[in-house]
């Protein structure tokens, strides 16, 4: 049920009208001096009816589709910030079963191998490093041809 025109707004309503205001003039549907009259007369109005007026010959705006979450499994990306902290603990166990020294050398190791960079990621850096230094080459040649 709609309600009457005669009830009174207040300042979050209006700033919900300046902002579909705003978006009608970012669409093209309204000029500067029409924006410029139209949000003047929402910044004064009182009543549901005031900004009635004001959108009466501007479409609803549609309903924006929701964008669906990305599901994210559970393990999924952060196994290596899962299994790090167990390491210390495997090393200590080792080390007493062992009785190896060289067994604490396995938590560096262990954080340069789930931390570090990947190979594809070496390999776009190094692809990335290629690329700048023929442009730096290219310029350098037009310089010295000049």
């Amino acid at each position: 049920m709609a309600e009457p025109p005669e009830i009174r707004i207040g300042t979050a309503e209006r700033e919900d009208a300046m902002k579909r205001l705003s978006d009608h003039f970012a669409a093209g549907r309204l000029s500067v001096a029409e924006f410029d009259e139209r949000s003047g007369i929402v910044a004064a109005a009182l009543t549901r009816g005031d900004l009635d007026k004001v959108f009466t010959d501007l479409p609803e705006p549609l309903a924006e589709k929701p964008v669906p979450a990305q599901r994210e499994s559970r393990f999924g990306a952060h196994w290596p910030e899962r299994v790090m902290p167990v390491i210390p603990i495997i090393a200590v166990i080792l080390f007493f079963v062992t009785h190896q020294w060289w067994v604490f050398l396995l938590i560096p190791l262990a954080g340069a191998l789930l931390f570090g960079e990947s190979s594809r990621e070496r390999q776009q850096r190094r692809v990335r490093l290629d690329k700048r230094d023929r442009k730096r080459q290219r310029r350098l040649d037009r310089g010295s041809e000049d």
